[in-house]
């Protein structure tokens, strides 16, 4: 538009950072031989769903290369991301027995009843471990009112900044799993995905420290800052090797309608 705003579906996240990464390669492959071995350009189409198809091949190329350099767009003020929280999607299954809660309510067992407790236990380990959240978003049981239900599951996400505090939540998470508060249930925990936290490290703080230095080169001022959410940075990082992230152009409001991209960043992000 007149203010120099692109709009439209995935135009910051991830179109822009598409558009960067071609113009890259073209600007290399112009200036001639390359001045280290080599660069891979991935271009992820399910990267927003968790990236099931694309992660065998992200690790696979990853296994032989120095850095990794992640075009997610930019945070909204331009800062580069150099942290991410790494994310246990889990589903937790009760099970109980089912009997008619009218007639003979008492040789039911209810999930429901066993979920729903977990599910006040599973949200009080808040707090425990410093940058954790634990979250039931999701949950389903029961088959009619007038049955004791026997089966429920309920879907978790966990988020942490450090691998060591992901692993203890989930430990005391599946320790949460036997002592259920309804006699005679069970319960079990299916991991959905699973992200590593991408954590700045000596590395990675070397890495993000070099391409501060590089922009200050180019005129351009750049700070980078840690964030909540997931991306296949969180593959790479988890497999020790360096990364960076958030080098794509700036703009905001992804995932709605109103998502923008700041059209003066994408020459200077390139």
């Amino acid at each position: 538009d007149a203010e120099g705003i692109a709009r439209g579906p995935g135009v910051t996240d991830m179109k822009s950072g598409l558009l960067a990464g071609l113009y890259a390669m073209r600007a290399l492959a112009e200036r001639g031989p390359l001045s280290f071995e080599r660069v891979t350009f991935v271009a992820n189409p399910d990267e927003e769903i968790g990236s099931p198809s694309s992660t065998p091949h992200i690790r696979e190329i990853a296994t032989d290369v120095d850095a990794c350099l992640v075009l997610e767009c930019a945070r909204a003020n331009g800062d580069i991301v150099s942290s991410r929280k790494g994310i246990l999607d889990a589903k937790v299954t009760v099970h109980g027995r089912a009997a008619h809660a009218g007639v003979e309510p008492e040789k039911g067992r209810s999930a429901i009843l066993a979920a729903a407790d977990l599910v006040t236990r599973l949200h009080a380990l808040n707090g425990r471990w410093d940058g954790v959240t634990i979250n039931v978003g999701l949950i389903q049981g029961g088959t009619r009112p007038n049955v004791v239900a026997e089966r429920c599951s309920i879907e978790v996400d966990v988020r942490a900044v450090r691998r060591a505090d992901l692993e203890a939540a989930e430990a005391t998470i599946r320790d949460e799993l036997t002592r259920l508060a309804v006699p005679d249930t069970t319960a079990e925990l299916t991991e959905m995905a699973r992200w590593w936290p991408m954590e700045k490290l000596e590395r990675s703080g070397r890495l993000v420290d070099h391409v501060k230095a590089i922009a200050t080169r180019l005129g351009i001022q750049l700070d980078d800052q840690g964030t909540g959410g997931a991306s296949d940075a969180n593959t790479t990082s988890g497999m020790g090797i360096p990364t960076i992230d958030g080098l794509g152009p700036i703009g905001g409001l992804d995932h709605s309608p109103a998502e923008y991209l700041e059209v003066a960043s994408i020459v200077p992000r390139t």
